[in-house]
């Protein structure tokens, strides 16, 4: 749906007239379940684009701050939540502007000291207590759980892709991702961990943003970019410390993503997907 600043405009001056006289504008780069855009120079405005990502809002209002509150980075914090009206149909939500820009939009200084500082970053997450948290499933789309619960589609992918790509080697490689499963506790999972939603400051992790998808269960899909951004040595960091079995179920995130994505109308996503298919059958031989 179509999405203005003047619709926000609305929506804070109908629901919170307290920040009615504060400028709206929209953030330079938004993202495809939620449209964003600046309120002031200090918070942040997310409306959902369509019904599919309503019930992130209600997550994150829920369980952000509880998080935030044991992390010493930075994440997405809600302030207050928006009601469904005429104007908009969905909950949306006002949330803390954290500076910084994301990895998408500059280099880091350092590509190892990254992706140890961000192999950091989600043991930080794991560690906090996930009792009562919303367990991996169709409300975001499984993450948390085992990357098997896209078999289905990623060996559609494969017979779509038979004139092109090595498939033999790669559903060889898919059927390894997928053969151990997951023993561990339920731990928390952030979900989406990719360029566009990890901040840098100074060109060096600052925090986390874009919970929409958050989850617990098996943390493996929080690595998919050891395959999808990091080279070889810089993976070997990011991934230290895990077992086997989770480094398969990881590879095997980023490998579901890839095929589905490789013919995708958007040049940066189709880009990355065929940059992680060579990756992966480097890797595996």
């Amino acid at each position: 749906m179509v999405i203005t600043a003047e619709l926000v405009q609305n929506l804070i001056a109908e629901q919170f007239p307290q920040w009615k006289d504060l400028p709206v504008r929209p953030v330079e780069k938004s993202g495809h379940d939620n449209r964003t855009f600046h309120l002031g120079d200090a918070m942040s405005v997310r409306l959902p684009s369509g019904k599919a990502y309503e019930a992130q809002v209600q997550k994150e209002s829920r369980w952000l701050p509880y998080l935030q509150a044991q992390l010493d980075y930075p994440i997405s914090a809600p302030l207050a939540v928006g009601r469904p009206c005429a104007q908009y149909p969905y909950f949306w939500s006002i949330n803390r502007w954290i500076e910084g820009c994301t990895l998408r939009d500059e280099a880091p200084a350092d590509r190892t000291a990254l992706a140890r500082a961000l192999a950091a970053a989600l043991k930080k997450l794991q560690q906090i207590d996930c009792t009562g948290g919303p367990a991996g499933g169709a409300h975001n789309f499984y993450r948390g759980c085992s990357p098997a619960v896209y078999e289905e589609e990623t060996r559609a992918a494969l017979d779509k892709l038979r004139e092109r790509l090595p498939v033999d080697r790669l559903a060889a490689v898919w059927d390894r991702c997928i053969a151990e499963p997951y023993t561990g506790g339920a731990v928390w999972v952030h979900g989406d961990v990719a360029p566009g939603n990890i901040l840098l400051r100074e060109r060096r992790f600052c925090g986390l943003i874009d919970f929409g998808i958050l989850g617990t269960g098996d943390p493996a899909c929080d690595y998919a970019m050891a395959w999808t951004y990091f080279s070889p040595a810089e993976r070997d960091v990011f991934l230290r410390g895990l077992d086997c079995g989770a480094v398969a179920r990881a590879r095997g995130w980023a490998l579901w993503k890839a095929l589905i994505t490789y013919d995708d109308s958007d040049a940066d996503f189709r880009e990355n997907a065929r940059h992680t298919v060579r990756e992966i059958l480097k890797e595996c031989g």
